[in-house]
């Protein structure tokens, strides 16, 4: 749910900066809200196409992650047991069966959506990628904050998902025109 709107500010107008802030309904920041700017025209230029998503204190490291379509990820066990690392989401389904160190091969997430990530062996571990036709990502910070930076000027689709919606793979979108620099807040309700 957008709020507040979108407000340009003095910039360039062959590139742009967002800045994004995300609160929930009773103005609290939303960490880990995952964030992708999907362009309406031109090419989507590739980024960054390894990602890594670690185990350490029987946790996932990070707990949500975005990735453009077609990035390897890694997923190195840094715990002193054994983890059995598996999706079963339409987007993504694979298992890495019980191992310690990293695994030889990553896995390639070549399906936009969202992809649930649970261990076999230890329940309580969960971490989300949310996999997107874009290199312009982000993750909110403890203050409910990320940027985008250097992004061609355009129309754009700003996807996002964040894990009290965990059951639910919808992933809402809002418009931006990034014709300056902008600032945008976001508010994350119960429902997406």
């Amino acid at each position: 749910m957008l709020l507040g709107g979108f407000s340009l500010l003095n910039g360039s107008v062959m590139a742009a900066n967002l800045a994004v802030s995300a609160v929930d309904e009773r103005a609290a920041v939303v960490e880990n809200l995952a964030l992708a700017l999907l362009p309406l025209n031109g090419p989507v230029p590739a980024g960054p196409k390894a990602a890594e998503i670690g185990q350490e204190n029987k946790t996932f490291i990070p707990l949500v992650s975005v990735v453009q379509t077609g990035t390897a990820i890694s997923f190195p066990n840094r715990d002193t047991v054994r983890h059995h690392v598996y999706s079963f989401s339409p987007a993504k389904t694979f298992e890495l069966k019980l191992y310690a160190g990293t695994p030889a091969k990553p896995v390639t997430f070549n399906e936009p959506g969202l992809v649930v990530l649970g261990c076999n062996i230890h329940d309580h571990m969960v971490a989300y990628v949310m996999v997107a036709n874009t290199p312009w990502q982000a993750v909110t910070d403890a203050q409910g904050r990320a940027e985008f930076k250097d992004v061609p000027a355009g129309e754009y689709d700003l996807q996002y998902w964040h894990p009290r919606w965990a059951g639910r793979a919808e992933l809402p979108r809002v418009r931006v025109n990034l014709e300056r620099d902008g600032k945008m807040r976001l508010v994350i309700t119960d429902k997406p």
